[in-house]
């Protein structure tokens, strides 16, 4: 609690992501290694870089599709917060536990029709997921980039950079 004010923040609460996790149903996928690169890589720092992940889920990519066309926005918010949720999975492996992530930054691809705007829309899905499992620790500086396609031609992609919480 803020002591001016008595206004509770987010930095205020001590998020238990285990139990934000269940409270939404989720549970943190296994995310493959793919031999041609890896998941995550640290730094000297301690910053853990994680590679793009894609929206599957058990193995499949639900959606495909360019958004503003084949795939609505609505339908893409649904597979950015899965992405998210995958990338989130590979941290908390590098990081030795979903409890001791931090969220840095997060870099967001979304597959755009011609005049599509509304990427950051998409992007938010994944920014409120990372808030809600992560309270302050999930909150991160992000960009948003609408690209003409993505592997597999995935709706979206998500990249991240994290670190244990200090």
């Amino acid at each position: 609690m803020n002591d001016q004010t008595g206004v509770h923040t987010l930095e205020d609460t001590d998020t238990n992501p285990a139990a934000a996790l269940e409270a939404l149903g989720l549970v943190l996928p296994v995310v493959k290694d793919d031999p041609k690169y890896i998941n995550w890589r640290s730094s000297r720092d301690g910053s853990v870089y994680v590679s793009g992940q894609l929206p599957y889920r058990d193995g499949v990519l639900p959606l495909a599709g360019v958004v503003g066309d084949t795939v609505a926005v609505e339908d893409a918010r649904a597979l950015m917060a899965q992405a998210t949720l995958n990338a989130l999975a590979v941290a908390a492996d590098a990081l030795g536990g979903v409890e001791r992530v931090r969220i840095v930054q997060m870099l967001v691809f979304v597959s755009s029709a011609p005049g599509f705007a509304e990427q950051s829309r998409v992007a938010d899905a994944g920014s409120e997921l990372l808030v809600q499992v992560l309270g302050e620790h999930g909150r991160h500086a992000r960009t948003a980039i609408g690209v003409a396609a993505l592997p597999r031609n995935s709706a979206v992609e998500v990249q991240m950079v994290c670190e244990a919480r200090g």
